[in-house]
């Protein structure tokens, strides 16, 4: 198992935590009220990214014991051992799931603050922080609105308290957008009305803040917020749903008393949701997908996904689907090439193609941009500048959705003379919030940062 970077003592006055779907950065302020990021000494090269992760093992000759690593680490272990080891990503995404009661690792079942805490453990080693030098002072980050159809805030809550816990410290959270609000308003010279939009890997959210000039008595307001369950793991899911499922079964039928019925949409579900595809492969699953392969008009497309499951080919699925995904950014077309045991895809993606199958999702993102503004007060002419962070802010479509809004001519000609085209900015966009959460920790009016308890 790699080693952990040496514990250090720290020297922050306050600290900042993005444990976010796909990525965690770490962010400590010191005295002189400057932030700076944790750097993990990563495989592949230092860097201020954590992966959200963790790869299991059995411990070889103690029965029942687990081995575990999280970050960059466990997809090492994942990648050297796939078959001897379980992978888990994404895990933030059952806080507010009621039907999620625990992970089957072997012969464990953990719950949520169970995984939490073991992937803490690893966050803090490896970015060299010992648990004991902590500050007093965490600011954590939590989305506006949790992933799911419905999803339980208060268990959310709940299973939060319990992860973090093992800090010993008391814990302050604070919607994560206004952590990036918070930072962005730090470079800010002139009082301003500021839109932040973060996009994560579970959740787009939305956050509204009036910043008044450097010295004022109180330079930030929170004005309003508001939050969807969709972000990159449902755009990287509408690429799987096109590109890979079909090879998979998906659409095809079976047969019942001598009737095609077509496949139960409930057996690629998981494949929308990384961390219930990296624990499909269980007996249970196994045997009913062997059962339908017997069934199945086109029992190869069956083979092939029960190939995906033992092979534990969802790692590299996944992670062709995400270049394909950051391609289609820069360049008007992408190829998407994926070759496992198997399974082997071909195909040849445009911009467009991705933006029509992402459409329905960035129209609720839109309104839910709208219902931000409304809970605000404002108009979209009231807006001065639109900060957008997050991994999916770079993808061109999601950009023209502020454009629309923010940067229709009427606005423009009204802002051209104060604001031009930086009315809309980006950067930063996997390490803003934490920045912001560890600058905000020092305010002496954080109180008024902090999310409600039942929201």
């Amino acid at each position: 198992m790699p080693n952990s970077a040496p514990a250090k003592r720290t020297t922050a006055s306050a600290v900042g935590i993005d444990f976010g779907t796909t990525n965690s950065v770490i962010a400590c302020a010191g005295q002189d009220g400057q932030a700076s990021l944790v750097e993990f000494a990563a495989p592949n090269g230092p860097g201020s990214v954590f992966r959200s992760a963790l790869c299991f093992w059995e411990e070889e000759g103690i029965r029942g014991a687990l081995g575990h690593e999280a970050g960059p680490w466990a997809i090492a272990e994942f990648l050297d051992f796939p078959q001897g080891s379980r992978f888990i990503q994404s895990f933030k995404s059952m806080a507010a799931n009621p039907l999620f009661e625990h992970a089957s690792l072997f012969e464990k079942r953990l719950r949520f603050e169970e995984l939490g805490q073991i992937f803490l453990t690893h966050l803090l080693a490896h970015g060299g922080i010992a648990l004991a030098d902590l500050p007093d002072c965490i600011v954590i980050g939590r989305p506006v609105r949790y992933v799911g159809n419905r999803p339980d805030t208060a268990l959310a809550r709940t299973r939060y308290d319990a992860m973090f816990a093992m800090l010993g410290r008391s814990v302050h959270y604070v919607y994560e957008p206004l952590g990036a609000a918070y930072g962005f308003a730090s470079g800010l010279s002139d009082p301003a009305t500021l839109l932040v939009a973060d996009f994560g890997g579970g959740t787009s959210d939305f956050s509204i803040v009036r910043v008044e000039a450097p010295g004022s008595p109180r330079r930030c307001t929170p004005l309003g917020s508001a939050g969807i369950g969709i972000a990159g793991d449902r755009f990287d899911y509408r690429i799987m749903d096109r590109l890979v499922l079909p090879r998979l079964g998906k659409g095809g039928t079976y047969r019942s008393f001598d009737k095609a019925v077509e496949i139960p949409a409930g057996y690629f579900t998981d494949f929308g949701d990384w961390s219930r595809l990296a624990l499909m492969r269980n007996r249970k699953t196994m045997a009913e997908l062997a059962r339908l392969k017997l069934n199945a008009t086109d029992p190869a497309a069956i083979g092939r996904m029960i190939a995906v499951i033992e092979n534990e080919l969802g790692y590299a699925l996944y992670d062709t689907v995400g270049h394909l995904k950051r391609a289609l950014s820069s360049q008007t077309h992408g190829h998407f090439h994926f070759e496992g045991p198997g399974l082997t895809i071909d195909a040849e993606v445009s911009r467009a193609d991705f933006e029509s199958w992402i459409e329905p999702d960035l129209h609720r993102i839109g309104e839910t941009v709208d219902q931000a503004l409304a809970n605000a007060g404002l108009a979209a002419e009231q807006i001065d500048h639109v900060f957008l962070t997050g991994g999916s802010s770079l993808i061109p479509a999601v950009r023209r959705l502020f454009e629309t809004r923010f940067l229709i001519p009427a606005v423009r000609r009204l802002f051209e003379t104060r604001f031009g085209e930086e009315r809309i900015a980006t950067g930063n966009e996997l390490t803003s919030i934490a920045h912001g959460l560890a600058l905000m920790a020092q305010d002496p009016d954080l109180s008024d940062w902090v999310a409600p308890d039942g929201e």
